[in-house]
């Protein structure tokens, strides 16, 4: 059982503090990495919950692999974001209260390959995002592209 799994079993669908981590990931053209996520059919940064005995690095660094098939080498923080603001409930009703983890990385190895989460996979002009972007990840690329201090406390 893993750790999301063990904690429900025992709170059910009450609102519990997660951690999360991801990274804004660019290319060599300054292109920023999105996934369309098969679940809402929305873009957004690769990224997802922190697992028991992991670092929020090696979070992001799992999370980006798992649903890019990129290895981050470097990355600097970007950012830290919290607050009931960001609170969610998720369709199947459980309610969290999450501390997103921002990473930013220039360079990575490897080859883009989508995973079950990804209907899709590009890199994209910061001037030239998609609309259907998720509403988190768009304040956390407007701060970017507003060039706020890093790393920002959202």
């Amino acid at each position: 059982m893993d750790y999301i799994q063990h904690l429900r079993s025992m709170v059910g669908h009450e609102k519990v503090i997660m951690v999360v981590a991801g990274a804004m990931v660019f290319d060599s053209e300054n292109r920023l990495l999105l996934q369309l996520r098969s679940d809402s059919e929305s873009w957004g940064l690769p990224g997802g919950f922190m697992n028991l005995n992991e670092s929020v690095q090696e979070t992001a660094r799992r999370e980006v692999y798992e649903e890019t098939g990129l290895t981050l080498k470097e990355m600097s923080l970007f950012g830290i974001y919290s607050g009931p603001d960001k609170d969610k409930e998720f369709a199947n009703g459980d309610q969290v209260s999450p501390v997103q983890i921002l990473f930013c990385c220039q360079e990575y190895e490897g080859v883009l390959r989508k995973d079950a989460e990804s209907r899709d996979i590009a890199f994209f002009h910061l001037n030239e995002l998609p609309e259907n972007l998720f509403l988190e990840h768009r304040i956390m690329i407007n701060d970017l592209l507003q060039h706020k201090e890093q790393p920002v406390i959202g």
